[in-house]
């Protein structure tokens, strides 16, 4: 009986989104687990089968930092960034494009729904020019978006569900390595998604980041924004998350959610019951 609560209560939400778009942006516990990556595979073929228009953009930091640490070459952040030099964007390039991007499509395939791998080197789908870290810090080639082709998105997503690697280039043709989480900002507002979803490895944005049990469910934009110009109230890894959904908000993305990729099928969660699952910013 719980089951078909459960699916009398997504009833709503489903006709709400049918027809509209979803971007989801992949990463943590959710793409490193094996039993997490099949039921995620489930869950956007699911967003499909009920009408959505699911677009998955992907980063995969770990592994590029695993290759490139067997390949002794040297790891290098600054304030968060990779620092990138032609060698780094090449494994970069290898490990996103060619083996992460293909293994995320042949398991969407797998559960019955047929996806396009892309990266921002096709058809231009991102332009990109060179930017520092905050510091002023050079950072080599790491990118800014300045333009996504949506044309190139439209044309894959009639027919597939497109899995976007966070690589772009700059009009003389030279890739860059682009933060996964801007990445998906920049193409959910390109697309003006009804919704973007930030997969991470928190419960949600935390009202005391020492206590997992303050998330705060619901928050405006606005809220997102003095948090943000506050300085300390936001640190680690979620200001990045934050300032991606403003930028989606911002942009004319309906809402940002930031949800807790670790837990099985937490994106359906979040979609779909009135409890949810995480934090939405509207």
């Amino acid at each position: 009986m719980r089951d078909l609560g459960t699916l009398l209560e997504a009833l709503p939400y489903i006709r709400e989104f049918r027809g509209k778009t979803v971007v989801i942006k992949y990463g943590g516990a959710a793409m490193s687990d094996p039993r997490l990556r099949e039921e995620f595979a489930r869950d956007v073929v699911l967003l499909s089968y009920v009408g959505m228009n699911p677009v998955v953009v992907h980063g995969g930091g770990p592994e590029i930092t695993s290759y490139m640490e067997r390949l002794d070459l040297p790891v290098r952040f600054v304030e968060g960034l990779r620092v990138s030099d032609a060698e780094t964007v090449e494994v970069a390039k290898m490990v996103l494009v060619g083996k992460v991007n293909k293994d995320i499509v042949l398991r969407l395939g797998r559960h019955g729904q047929p996806a396009v791998g892309l990266c921002g080197d096709d058809g231009l789908l991102f332009e990109v020019v060179r930017r520092a870290a905050p510091s002023g810090e050079d950072l080599g080639f790491v990118g800014r978006i300045e333009r996504v082709d949506v044309d190139v998105l439209l044309h894959v997503a009639r027919d597939y569900i497109p899995v976007v690697a966070s690589i772009g280039a700059d009009r003389d043709g030279h890739s860059y390595n682009v933060n996964a989480d801007e990445a998906a900002s920049a193409v959910a507002a390109a697309l003006h998604a009804y919704k973007i979803v930030f997969l991470t490895d928190v419960a949600g944005w935390l009202r005391d980041p020492r206590e997992p049990g303050s998330v705060i469910s619901e928050a405006s934009a606005g809220e997102v924004e003095a948090a943000l110009a506050s300085g300390g109230e936001v640190c680690g890894g979620m200001r990045p998350k934050l300032a991606a959904c403003l930028a989606a908000i911002r942009g004319g993305v309906g809402f940002a959610h930031i949800v807790d990729g670790r837990l099985p099928h937490s994106l359906l969660l979040e979609l779909f019951t009135d409890a949810g699952q995480g934090t939405k910013i509207a």
